[in-house]
């Protein structure tokens, strides 16, 4: 049998300027605040840096009754409905939001357009608290499809006046057949200015559309939970690549490797570069000599912090 010989890294991989603020918003509210701090869902889809948050004093809540008055409460990348952030605010907690910007930014299109007398579709899948939180930012008039099927069964109130919006971490190749489904039911729908799914979900897309020519094997480091991530393992199988989806090097399986001389790595946008690199000392253990990245965009994508979270600076 073939042993592992050598290591592609997909670049990019790994954490993205949503994920870094996220995770930063809440190790600064615990430096400042001490602990505990309660973080409305995962703060990131990683099994790994929720358990770190967790043993640093982070308590992880689905329900605002499990947040004690006068907490200090985060709200997750991946944003919240309306009535979870009126609610947080009714109860008087000190409330810092970690929403993804670029989620955010769906929100506020979605609010504008809503004003304007539009209905929605929105492109994504049922139950991921993206998802519940882009479409509780209306009490009615959005509509979720899942796949082209569900296409043809959705029914607005009107067609006049009616816009798309999409999950940030879809597959684009979906999103794209999905979005054309739409666009010839309802030839005069309003697209997005700038497309929904996110920057650095396309790039590590990308780099795995890229990596998967060139290897015989991949392996996606990151959490069953994160949407992101998963589509990366999906991509690479479309390809005809086998690919395995770790949470960290103590999953991988020596079977996977046999007979595949070039393994190719990569990490969902929520998964710590750490891991990645205990993958890549699994693949050394299995016989790889040589480790190299391959070229790819250089992301240079920062979001500034909520106020409220300066450190040393009293009052700040």
């Amino acid at each position: 049998m073939t042993a592992v010989q050598e290591v592609l890294l997909a670049e990019p991989r790994g954490f993205c300027a949503g994920v870094d603020r996220a995770i930063e918003i809440v190790e600064r509210a615990l430096t400042k605040f001490g602990r505990p701090i309660y973080v409305r869902h995962e703060i990131v889809h990683n099994t790994h840096v929720v358990n770190d948050l967790k043993a640093r004093g982070a308590i992880f809540i689905e329900e605002l009754d499990e947040v004690p008055a006068g907490a200090t409460l985060v709200f997750s990348a991946h944003g919240v409905s309306q009535a979870i952030q009126r609610e947080a605010e009714r109860r008087g907690f000190r409330i810092f939001d970690a929403t993804c910007p670029l989620v955010s930014k769906v929100h506020v299109e979605v609010a504008k357009l809503h004003k304007e007398g539009y209905e929605f579709i929105m492109i994504g899948h049922k139950g991921h608290p993206e998802v519940e939180g882009t479409m509780g930012q209306l009490d009615s008039g959005i509509h979720l499809v899942e796949d082209v099927a569900d296409v043809a069964r959705v029914q607005p109130a009107q067609t006049e006046k009616l816009a798309v919006v999409t999950q940030t971490t879809l597959s684009v190749d979906d999103a794209s057949a999905i979005t054309a489904a739409v666009q010839a039911r309802f030839p005069h729908i309003r697209s997005p200015k700038q497309q929904d799914i996110c920057y650095a979900t396309q790039n590590r897309q990308d780099a795995v559309k890229l990596m998967s020519t060139q290897v015989d094997a991949v392996v996606v480091v990151g959490s069953p939970s994160s949407s992101n991530t998963n589509r990366l393992r999906e991509l690479a199988e479309r390809l005809g690549v086998p690919a395995h989806m770790v949470d960290d090097a103590s999953e991988l399986q020596d079977a996977w490797f046999d007979g595949h001389a070039r393994i190719g790595v990569t990490a969902g946008a929520s998964a710590p570069e750490a891991l990645v690199q205990g993958v890549v000392q699994r693949l050394k253990q299995l016989g790889a000599v040589s480790v190299r990245s391959l070229d790819g965009v250089r992301e240079t994508t920062q979001f500034p912090l909520p106020k409220g979270l300066k450190l040393n600076a009293p009052g700040a």
